[in-house]
């Protein structure tokens, strides 16, 4: 199932910048666990938790060798004109999401970096759910306070609004520096910026506000509630692949769009 691809949105997202010139465009980030999991450490999240492969969802043998529980579940695939004419449509009747604050079920961010949606993805699945308890900070005598790139940026993240939030991301330098080091490792050779790639990211990850499990997309009108999981469920659970992976896979089996290629990348307890 895994593919080593480089994965990116395409050309025609309508990704724009805060001050409406000629947008910002990073490095496909490779889809590579190991590319993923050095993003995220070196931005600050804890070397207790790492990116794996999911090479199956349908054998237990093959799954029972990804640790668990499973925190956020990362979803690549093609935008076929099947998942396009979908978004389209499920987006078409929702106001533009305007939350902010600790009260939000979940962080969700908004995406007008080009080729971003792999770093974007990265982002909505250590920001959000158990995860974000991974996100190191510094211990003083009486208080926490952020210290790492990853937990300063969450706290200034939380209190604002979608658009905000996404000047917040533009604007980093210190993401920016980070995601350029990691585009740069991998398997197969990085392209330019600006190289159209048709591959996208989606994140699946379960709130500890609500216990609901939530589709992330920064390109999408704003975080999608996807229903309810139990206690004892986690994002790479049964339930969890129905109302999520699953419902996405028979979609473009019954839209028949050809081939189906994606990937599964899972967010769990490091191994080592």
């Amino acid at each position: 199932m895994a593919e080593e691809a480089r994965a990116s949105q395409p050309q025609s997202t309508g990704e724009e910048s805060p001050d409406g010139s000629p947008t910002k465009a990073f490095i496909p980030l490779e889809n590579n666990p190991e590319v993923m999991t050095t993003l995220v450490h070196s931005l600050g999240l804890s070397p207790r938790l790492a990116f794996h492969d999911v090479f199956s969802i349908d054998d237990p043998d093959l799954l029972a060798f990804v640790p668990r529980p499973a925190y956020a579940l990362l979803l690549v695939f093609p935008c076929s004109e099947t998942y396009e004419r979908f978004r389209r449509e499920e987006d078409a009747e929702r106001e533009a999401y305007d939350g902010s604050g600790p009260g939000e079920p979940v962080v969700w961010y908004k995406q007008t970096i080009k080729n971003a949606c792999g770093l974007i993805g990265l982002l909505h699945g250590v920001s959000n759910g158990e995860a974000a308890d991974f996100i190191r900070m510094r211990l003083t005598y009486t208080h926490t306070e952020p210290s790492t790139d990853l937990s300063q940026l969450l706290a200034s993240a939380v209190p604002l609004r979608p658009t905000e939030r996404a000047d917040l991301l533009y604007n980093s330098p210190s993401l920016e520096s980070a995601h350029q080091s990691a585009a740069v490792l991998g398997d197969t050779a990085a392209p330019a910026a600006d190289e159209k790639v048709d591959l996208h990211y989606v994140c699946f990850v379960k709130s500890k506000a609500d216990g609901h499990l939530w589709e992330l997309d920064g390109r999408r009108k704003g975080p999608l509630d996807r229903g309810a999981l139990g206690p004892e469920d986690d994002v790479l659970g049964e339930k969890a692949l129905e109302m999520g992976v699953r419902g996405f896979l028979r979609r473009e089996e019954e839209g028949g769009g050809g081939e189906l290629r994606f990937s599964l990348i899972v967010l769990s307890p490091s191994l080592e």
